[in-house]
């Protein structure tokens, strides 16, 4: 699985150089962004001229702005990026223990699998690469 992924151009102030992007950070960096913006396009039919303004859609759409960001500079090879999306994924999970069992259990495990694939050896590679 280490071999599969998108190349990707670096620039640094010598050369151009290609680094291969691992494969579940090109998935898990997209499925990041999609989500982000299906939620924001969905909760954004929520905001209506209508007083009082619904703040608390204004601050959902803030966190779905987080994960379309997250997950296009994950792309990018960013390693802000890579941190951006697990204090996003670790935000669902706070905010899952005021809810059901079964959803803090359901992002808890969602955040062991973006933690596993986000900084494993060839995604470390990647995004180190890029430091900027």
């Amino acid at each position: 699985m280490a071999t599969a992924g998108v190349r990707v151009l670096l620039y640094t102030t010598d050369f151009c150089v290609m680094k291969k992007r691992p494969l579940p950070v090109t998935i898990l960096a997209i499925l990041l962004a999609a989500a982000g913006m299906v939620g924001l396009i969905y909760h954004l039919t929520e905001i209506k001229s209508l007083h009082p303004f619904p703040w608390d859609v204004l601050w959902v759409s803030v966190v779905r702005v987080v994960a379309i960001v997250a997950g296009v500079f994950m792309l990018r090879g960013r390693n802000w990026a890579r941190w951006l999306a697990i204090v996003w994924i670790g935000f669902h999970v706070g905010i899952s223990a005021f809810h059901s069992t079964r959803e803090l259990v359901m992002h808890a495990l969602l955040l062991a699998v973006f933690a596993y694939f986000l900084f494993r050896r060839a995604a470390n590679s990647y995004f180190r690469s890029s430091l900027r």
